[in-house]
């Protein structure tokens, strides 16, 4: 059963890897590309929760916090795709993997807690990383910058779900979550005068195909079936596999786009500076915790 588990775990962070490459494939810009996706995403899960019949309306407070998470969720998805599109897959991938650093810094903040020391190395290695990105590839500094916003709203918006899921179902979270984003985005777009220039939401066949995938399977999909199986793993093992979204998506993106996705020697030895913090932090925290402390 736990290989069984751990192979669906590797698959669903397989399938959000993919999530880089259709929004590469997808001639939208960010901002109409993300509208679409929590538009459909969040139909599918309404539909999931209506078969299951769990689709009920929570307490205007939940609801309101709910809906705001939604918007730093839509936030992150628009920087994500907006370094895709400025940048490559590969530089906005590691990027992304920055998150581990915000993560280390600010959830003690948020939980009220002591920082600690190894999410500090693990900080100091991933910044080098970076730095080490940011001096060879001067022309993707945009899409770096970008890219690191991403990280750091993905970091709060998943310590606030860390709060939530506490509280009600994962897939209700998500069906709020994707209708507050698309309201928030849709009054932006609105107030904006977005909706003038109908030719930035206008999709080929190819887009329509490629955004139905990137909402129900990649996004509704995944995500349900993500989370029942994290449910029965260990924490490590899911930090662990989870680490794995850059390498997948990476290596996806060389067949997918070819020599368009090949980065200097300088990019490659930050890249494996900052995936290998990410993936030791979560071995040495094992390590840390098995260590009984000293009586004194």
């Amino acid at each position: 059963m736990h290989l069984s588990n751990t192979i669906k775990l590797h698959f669903t962070v397989f399938i959000w890897g993919f999530t880089a490459i259709l929004g590469a494939l997808i001639s939208l810009d960010a901002l109409p590309l993300v509208w679409y996706r929590v538009l459909f995403a969040g139909i599918s899960l309404a539909v999931f929760l209506r078969f299951r019949g769990k689709l009920a309306l929570l307490p205007s407070r939940k609801l309101l916090r709910l809906l705001g998470i939604g918007l730093l969720v839509s936030g992150h998805w628009i920087c994500f795709y907006h370094s895709i599109k400025v940048s490559a897959v590969a530089v906005t991938l590691v990027c992304l993997s920055a998150q581990t650093l915000f993560t280390g810094l600010l959830e003690p903040a948020f939980n009220k807690r002591r920082l600690s020391l190894l999410d500090v190395f693990t900080g100091i290695m991933i910044i080098a990383g970076i730095a080490l990105i940011f001096h060879f590839e001067t022309r993707y500094t945009e899409g770096i910058i970008v890219g690191l916003l991403a990280a750091l709203l993905a970091c709060l918006f998943t310590i606030f779900n860390s709060w939530e899921i506490k509280k009600h179902d994962p897939v209700t979270i998500s069906f709020y979550e994707m209708t507050g984003g698309w309201l928030g985005m849709t009054g932006f777009i609105v107030l904006s005068g977005g909706f003038n220039s109908l030719e930035r939401f206008a999709f080929s066949n190819a887009d329509l195909f490629y955004l139905i995938l990137l909402s129900t399977v990649c996004t509704a999909f995944a995500y349900v079936w993500g989370v029942a199986v994290m449910r029965e793993l260990s924490a490590y093992t899911v930090i662990l596999i989870t680490n794995m979204e850059p390498v997948y998506g990476i290596l996806l993106a060389v067949i997918f786009f070819g020599e368009s996705e090949r980065m200097t020697t300088g990019f490659y030895l930050g890249a494996l500076i900052i995936i290998a913090a990410v993936f030791l932090h979560p071995v040495a925290k094992k390590h840390l915790l098995a260590i009984p402390a000293k009586r004194t």
